[in-house]
């Protein structure tokens, strides 16, 4: 991945069970939208489509303007939101993994829309890749931006563990992670864990960390204490733009 996204990159949080924009509704999702990049992209869609698209509204997203969807796993809060999305938005590819099935393919082209298997890592666009599918019993693929700062990972659940993806993300462009963002799954992890994750990922090094959806309070917190000034407070409405991010 040798293209670098530029200095307008954006990720909006647009569905989480976290607040940040105070007319945002929250449902337990994720979904975020990437803009500053040659294809401006909409990764998960949250548990509920009529709240995505609520939210997109209050956040003046206009749907037309999302050329592709990036599906990190199956599971119904990261999903639940796709149909709505495309009634409304049909020209688009949508990436998913070959675990999620034939019914879901055939539901995208039934829209209209163009389903398009991720078997390995690949570029959706110029700067940004899919890591392909990681873990084994939860197959997830999560999304990496390549910047002129160090890559931006962005995770819908992380069920293979944060960790390893991350581990995966700077070993294959061979660059440290300016950000993670996204659902870290440690909401029912003890904090000893937590905390052995927090140390490891800062050696990576992950410079900016966004912990959201199920990452769960408990864990955000020490995230917060940790990361300090380089903890990203988000949840729904959160907007981060890749030139307010120092090294």
């Amino acid at each position: 991945m040798l293209s670098t996204a530029d200095s307008n990159l954006t990720i909006t949080v647009v569905f989480d069970n976290n607040r940040y924009m105070q007319d945002c509704r929250t449902d337990w999702g994720f979904s975020a939208l990437i803009t500053g990049t040659e294809k401006t992209i909409l990764f998960d869609t949250g548990a509920d489509g009529r709240m995505l698209l609520d939210n997109m509204k209050k956040l003046h997203i206009d749907t037309e303007t999302i050329d592709s969807v990036v599906l990190s796993h199956k599971h119904q809060d990261h999903t639940g939101g796709l149909n709505a999305f495309l009634n409304r938005n049909n020209n688009v590819k949508v990436y998913l993994l070959d675990a999620f099935g034939v019914e879901i393919k055939n539901r995208i082209k039934a829209f209209g829309a163009e389903p398009v298997s991720i078997t390995g890592p690949v570029e959706i666009c110029p700067s940004v890749s899919s890591t392909a599918a990681r873990g084994r019993l939860i197959k997830e693929q999560a999304l990496m931006i390549n910047t002129d700062k160090g890559i931006i990972l962005i995770t819908g659940c992380a069920h293979p563990g944060i960790l390893k993806i991350a581990e995966f993300a700077g070993d294959y462009n061979e660059h440290k992670i300016l950000l993670a963002i996204g659902g870290f799954h440690l909401e029912w992890s003890t904090s000893s864990k937590i905390q052995k994750i927090i140390n490891h990922l800062k050696q990576l090094p992950v410079h900016y960390a966004a912990p959201a959806h199920c990452t769960g309070d408990k864990a955000r917190d020490m995230f917060r204490r940790h990361f300090k000034d380089n903890y990203i407070e988000t949840g729904a409405g959160r907007a981060i733009r890749i030139s307010e991010l120092k090294l």
